[in-house]
């Protein structure tokens, strides 16, 4: 689906490993029951480092229209909240998994079925949830990833309809169609943007994070591709737009367990996604967070973020491949 302009080839996880053993770098964390999927290529923007990147001309005025003042929330924990998982959960199957009918709204921008999604696969929210209601999996054999956004299980049991849904490939750099939604409003993929568990128990998010703003502009950079905007104005960002946290947060005064997420959002910033609440980061529920320490995280404030110039990581709009 999408271009397949600007590919290269991808280096395998045992590869980046046996690198690392002689270059002290970092290992990404691979999918949880996946373990030969990376979640992205380690080529992709997802995994650019932003630190050096200009601030942009209009970062003062995105933060103050976002809200300047308003806390950053993690939009992910453990246990229940309103009945369902708190974030956005996503489960792992093999390829053998049998692939089931699926119906869309939005069938024009929609990659088609069918998709191997198991009748009990977790919806955000809850199966009573009347939110987004995303639907991830991952064929952990072939290292696919599909995505569904308001996905409700038919009364086959079996069959799915959502109002969009797209997949990619684990291993390639491939972009949706310009133009095209996906199960975010970006058009971007969902999963490699959320922060999971067992990446900050390695100590190490390796990517920027899926973050959601009150208020987009008609229009998208890269690496969106869709838009859903409310209003024309400049004073707006973009879909797409890049947050990095500033360095004068200091991650040491927060605990531990928060303190990959502080760095990643140094590090490889934020991307917005979509539109919700203020600088709510998105997040995989697990039981073994910490929902005190997250909520540490709420000190820190829109006025902590600069909105960065990352169009020279681009290297080509239709490909997810980085400088």
């Amino acid at each position: 689906m999408g271009s397949r302009r600007s590919r290269r080839a991808v280096v395998g996880l045992a590869t980046i490993a046996a690198l690392c053993a002689v270059t002290a770098c970092q290992v990404p964390v691979p999918v949880t029951g996946a373990p030969n999927c990376p979640v992205t290529p380690s080529d992709s923007y997802w995994h650019a480092n932003v630190t050096s990147l200009p601030v942009s001309s209009s970062s003062s005025t995105f933060i103050a229209t976002e809200g300047a003042s308003s806390s950053l929330h993690a939009d992910f924990g453990s246990g229940l909240w309103d009945g369902g998982p708190i974030g956005i959960p996503y489960v792992v199957v093999p390829g053998t998994q049998a692939k089931v009918k699926v119906t869309f709204s939005t069938a024009s921008e929609s990659d088609p079925g069918p998709y191997p999604i198991p009748a009990n696969a977790p919806v955000e929210g809850g199966s009573a949830s009347t939110g987004d209601r995303h639907v991830i999996v991952v064929d952990s054999d072939h290292c696919q990833l599909y995505e569904m956004w308001n996905a409700k299980l038919q009364k086959d049991g079996v069959s799915w309809k959502a109002g969009s849904g797209a997949t990619w490939s684990l291993t390639s750099d491939a972009m949706r169609p310009a133009g095209w939604t996906s199960a975010d409003a970006a058009g971007l993929p969902i999963l490699p943007g959320l922060v999971r568990y067992e990446e900050v128990a390695a100590g190490h998010v390796d990517h920027a994070i899926r973050i959601t703003v009150p208020t987009t502009r008609t229009s998208y950079i890269w690496p969106a591709r869709h838009q859903a905007g409310s209003t024309s104005s400049t004073s707006a960002p973009p879909m797409g737009t890049w947050l990095r946290l500033k360095s004068t947060i200091n991650p040491s005064s927060y605990p531990a367990s928060v303190r990959p997420i502080i760095v990643a959002l140094q590090t490889y910033g934020a991307i917005v996604a979509d539109n919700g609440s203020a600088w709510y980061i998105s997040g995989a529920p697990d039981s073994r967070w910490s929902n005190d320490d997250l909520h540490a995280l709420g000190s820190i404030t829109g006025s902590d973020f600069q909105v960065v110039d990352a169009s020279s990581l681009m290297v080509d709009p239709n490909s997810e491949q980085a400088r």
